[in-house]
């Protein structure tokens, strides 16, 4: 059906989750770079592969998919990596939990609404990482609370990367690039380390792809 081709940014959370996924699933894939700070995501060319104008996108099995949650579950139901429990009750409870970050604490700590709200703040120079910080922190906490519900094992429910892994590591490490420490939430610091001790996980970090 074709190569396999991720549209992506190296910082970029979304894509992070995406590279992570690729890896787990053993998929060989060609990464072409959107540069986000250059504009390039803005350009006529990547619009007419995502006209919302973000990354990833992906190129497989002869589609052109996007938004990584959608392109997740595409990647768990076609190859089988479990990224979810079979009972649809812990089903849901495990896909809550991966939600708290990539749908509730990603979006409003995109750069490009950090820059926007900097700007409405008249350019404060302090606004970014304060902005950052006054939602990564406590997004972080309520996700150290859901995981008390689970048993790690060492992953964030059992002993097999899941989605909520996938969604939390990109989280972790905008966490450390905008000094939003996290060193008061064991739970989480035990899965980053489980996480970063996996191959999957360590081949997708961004300076591995910048």
């Amino acid at each position: 059906m074709g190569s396999t081709i991720l549209y992506d940014y190296w910082r970029s959370s979304a894509s992070y989750r995406l590279r992570i996924a690729l890896n787990l699933a053993g998929i060989d894939y060609t990464a072409v770079p959107v540069d986000l700070v250059k504009g390039e995501h803005k350009s006529r060319e990547h619009l007419a592969r995502n006209p919302q104008g973000f990354v990833p996108v992906l190129e497989i099995d002869g589609m052109r998919l996007t938004q990584s949650l959608a392109i997740l579950d595409y990647l768990d139901e076609t190859r089988s990596l479990g990224l979810l429990p079979a009972d649809p009750g812990q089903r849901a409870r495990a896909r809550a939990l991966a939600h708290s970050v990539a749908v509730d604490v990603h979006p409003v700590c995109n750069l490009q609404v950090a820059k926007h709200a900097t700007a409405l703040s008249g350019g404060a120079a302090d606004m970014p990482k304060a902005w950052m910080q006054h939602f990564i922190h406590p997004g972080l906490q309520a996700f150290e609370t859901l995981l008390k519900g689970f048993s790690q094992a060492p992953y964030c429910i059992g002993e097999t990367p899941g989605l909520a892994d996938i969604c939390l590591m990109p989280q972790l490490y905008n966490a450390r690039r905008w000094e939003a420490d996290f060193s008061d939430l064991p739970r989480i610091c035990a899965v980053e380390a489980a996480c970063a001790a996996n191959p999957a996980f360590t081949a997708a970090y961004p300076e591995q792809s910048g």
